[in-house]
């Protein structure tokens, strides 16, 4: 092994390291680890924009942070907030499962870091008025959105990648990785509502209170309200046919928001001042540090080893590729292991001549839940860190690490067994 690829290691190990510690800003730690990458010769300037950084997630991100801010301004989530409080009568049991189902339904037929941009503020909202700890909330929809995603072919970016390697239609992801997020979702809420129950005491509202509650005298300006929940509708359409279309997530994000601004009138500087640039550089350090393990070849040696190590089992190898994908999502980013593990795949395709189809659905159930693990483990645990730390709420690397690690091996058991069952 080269200087370069030992090099590689020890800068994203102390990074990680650095982050765990939550003594500086990760933002500020992870882009110093991207920049050692580039300044260590590992990854040229060139190679970070050109293959590394993933525009369209920051596309995508910047695009519906804009379009949640200028629809936030109108009052739509406290009055869907409100509604949820009537429907429920303020219990906030009911109000947790209502919420973890709308998220894992949107996270599959949209995609996850969609889905939390726009029901993590109804949830901040909702979770002020009653007064209650938003956590809980937050919580699982963090894991709810991961597990959802995992659904289907446009849910999470492995998927997307998996299904546009291999010839994988929607419905072959429906089939396969589909009923497992329905069981692995059914099985997880009542251990976090065991977990959360304390947190979740809440009397219901009397209903004299309730009847005094109008939802709609909480939209500001009407106008303003039907053109950006036209935008919006036609945004989120936008995603669910952008394969068909040939348009890239983030070019739908950005059309919409350019839109809901144009058609508004909103001030662009206010609009881009809503944006969580903070979350928007922690993830373009991410993807030079991992850009710098990728071309020394630490994430191929890895993928290698482990495929290597079963010597042509397929059950074997479908479980080490399905635990490996997991530990390494945690706390690394899917996509480029992903991106490693497909050839390799379709390498042992080849040389055993048969279709392993079982060996995507373990890479594609490892490297969605395996996101879970951490608070840095996705995109969607990202964004949410970020919203809890702008309304109050510490949602750090070690408080996160605490619940989400043990449910995401709790997750992968199901997985595995799932697997084991189906297709063995």
């Amino acid at each position: 092994m080269s200087s370069a690829f030992g090099i590689s290691i020890l800068i994203f190990v102390v990074t990680y390291v650095v982050i765990m510690t939550e003594k500086w800003s990760r933002t500020t730690v992870a882009l110093v680890g991207g920049i050692l990458m580039v300044l260590t010769g590992l990854i040229t300037q060139q190679e970070a924009i050109t293959h590394f950084i993933d525009f369209n997630t920051l596309g995508l991100l910047i695009g519906m942070m804009i379009i949640v801010a200028v629809v936030k301004r109108t009052g739509m989530f406290e009055a869907f907030a409100i509604w949820a409080v009537k429907v429920t009568k303020g219990r906030s049991a009911q109000l947790l499962l209502m919420f973890t189902f709308l998220t894992a339904i949107a996270a599959a037929f949209l995609n996850a870091v969609t889905a939390v941009l726009l029901i993590a503020p109804i949830t901040i909202s909702l979770t002020k008025f009653l007064k209650i700890n938003a956590m809980p909330f937050l919580m699982m929809e963090v894991l709810a959105s991961n597990i959802g995603g995992t659904g289907t072919m446009v849910g999470d970016p492995p998927n997307v990648m998996i299904g546009s390697a291999v010839g994988l239609t929607f419905m072959d992801f429906v089939t396969n990785t589909g009923p497992l997020a329905v069981i692995v979702l059914l099985a997880l809420v009542p251990v976090m509502m065991l977990i959360y129950r304390k947190q979740l005491k809440h009397e219901p509202f009397k209903q004299e209170l309730l009847d005094k509650l109008d939802s709609k005298k909480q939209i500001s300006d009407w106008k303003l309200f039907y053109r950006s929940l036209a935008i919006m509708i036609l945004t989120v359409f936008g995603f669910a046919i952008h394969h068909y279309v040939g348009l890239e997530t983030a070019t739908i994000a950005m059309t919409g928001a350019i839109a809901i601004i144009v058609m508004t009138g909103e001030s662009p500087d206010e609009a881009l001042g809503e944006v969580d640039w903070g979350s928007i550089f922690f993830f373009l350090g991410l993807f030079m540090l991992v850009g710098g393990i990728e071309s020394t070849g630490v994430i191929t040696w890895v993928a290698q080893w482990a495929v290597t190590q079963t010597q042509g089992n397929i059950e074997m190898t479908a479980s080490l590729i399905l635990w490996i994908s997991a530990l390494a999502s945690a706390f690394i980013d899917n996509i480029p292991f992903t991106a490693t593990m497909i050839p390799l795949i379709k390498e042992m395709e080849v040389m055993m001549g048969i279709n392993l189809d079982t060996l995507w659905w373990a890479l594609s159930i490892g490297a969605c839940y395996g996101g879970n693990g951490t608070v840095i483990g996705s995109s969607p645990n990202v964004i949410i860190a970020a919203l809890a730390a702008q309304n109050g709420y510490d949602m750090s690397f070690k408080k996160y690490f605490i619940i989400g690690f043990p449910v995401m091996i709790f997750t992968i058991i199901l997985g595995h067994l799932y697997i084991a069952f189906r297709y063995f």
